[in-house]
């Protein structure tokens, strides 16, 4: 790490001797990354890189020659998750280490993102951490990294590249509880399925839980026919955009004329978009609906009864374990030495070395789960709820 943040200060020296030809008695650069993201660096006895990332949040790493320096390339920033729980987590756990953050955000955007990835990198990032936009898109610029000795995370989505650590929830086992509660409300009649972003590998895994258990369940070949179940639609949400997702099934719903018995919806963002057109019709609370994340706006619905479950992963183990790792492999750590990794066999062909963690389905017997773990307050969770109708609920 010394010798290649020494070979960086000696490339920034040379540049700088070169501009004292110049006209400008000082040299700062400035660089634009994105709408979003703006990186000011000054050369003076101290670096400081300094990040805006959205409005309302602001990151600044002080930087030193031995100081380890973790990356982080948000795909964006602006979903609730990442800045009230993962990057929180991430942060803390590079505290404890002594290590810095640094961070950009791509605004849903790959091409962007493969810069961002460049941006860190420049700035003397030792390891990073990239929730992928686009796991694809992003494979030439990870290479890239691994190729500068620079260790990559794949944070909460695969990205297809063996050099890189896997860090995420078990989505495969995400879709099965989706699918099982579902299938517990509901074990016949019409499925609707909105599924996550086509360029997201865990839209696939979800989707590939979910019929796992719905075929086994039923003893059908496909959910068609003479199957008990039967999917009528089915559709990927651009972005996972609640907004999307809700656009979706407003055109599944014309299309069957609205009868629909059940929704397997991916993630609580499509699972709220579902809510909204089945509010429309005059559905919602009547047709059950899945999500995952543990978002506060869909564990109130499940208290509610307008969605059946949504299967919790707390955030917070998955930034500390991401931070954790990083910190790790800067300092040297084999992949196959990181705690806790097993191999993972990805849709690519490709043997991942992974951190796969646990999740938990919530639903209205369990709701006491996520009120003691502090994830949520009673408030919000109960907010509108009708007293009595959940045991949490008072």
């Amino acid at each position: 790490m010394f010798i290649r943040k020494l070979v960086a200060l000696l490339a920034v020296l040379a540049l700088l001797a070169a501009a004292c030809g110049g006209d400008d008695d000082d040299a700062t650069e400035t660089t634009a990354g994105s709408d979003d993201t703006t990186t000011t660096e000054a050369m003076t006895d101290e670096t400081t890189t300094t990040e805006a990332m959205t409005d309302e949040t602001t990151t600044t790493a002080a930087t030193g020659d031995d100081e380890l320096i973790v990356g982080v390339s948000w795909n964006n920033y602006n979903e609730e998750r990442w800045a009230k729980s993962d990057e929180p987590a991430i942060v803390a756990a590079l505290d404890a280490a002594g290590a810095s953050y640094i961070s950009t955000d791509a605004g849903s955007s790959a091409e962007q993102q493969i810069t961002d990835v460049e941006q860190l990198i420049s700035q003397g990032a030792d390891v990073l951490i990239i929730l992928a936009q686009d796991g694809t898109a992003i494979l030439p610029a990870v290479q890239s990294a691994v190729d500068q000795g620079v260790p990559v995370i794949a944070y909460d989505r695969l990205i297809e590249n063996p050099g890189a650590l896997y860090i995420t929830f078990d989505n495969v086992e995400v879709g099965r509880m989706q699918a099982r509660a579902i299938y517990e409300a509901v074990p016949e009649g019409n499925y609707v399925f909105i599924k996550g972003n086509q360029a997201d590998a865990n839209a696939d895994f979800l989707r590939g839980g979910q019929q796992e258990v719905l075929l086994e369940a039923t003893g059908c070949e496909e959910l068609e026919g003479d199957c008990p179940i039967v999917n009528v639609g089915e559709m990927y949400t651009d972005n996972w955009d609640p907004a999307v997702a809700q656009t979706n099934m407003e055109q599944i719903l014309t299309q069957i004329n609205n009868e629909v018995d059940a929704v397997v919806a991916s993630n609580d963002g499509t699972a709220g978009g579902v809510v909204e057109a089945l509010r429309a019709q005059g559905l919602a609370g009547i047709v059950p609906v899945s999500g995952q994340d543990g978002d506060a706006a869909a564990l109130n619905r499940v208290a509610l009864g307008e969605q059946t479950v949504s299967v919790w992963k707390d955030a917070r183990e998955l930034g500390k374990a991401a931070g954790e790792a990083a910190v790790a492999l800067a300092q040297g750590t084999a992949l196959g030495d990181i705690a806790g990794v097993v191999s993972f066999d990805s849709p690519g062909g490709n043997t991942m070395t992974s951190i796969l963690l646990a999740p938990i389905p919530i639903t209205q017997d369990n709701l006491d789960v996520v009120l003691t773990a502090e994830w949520i307050d009673e408030a919000t969770l109960c907010q509108n709820v009708p007293s009595g109708t959940v045991a949490v609920c008072p």
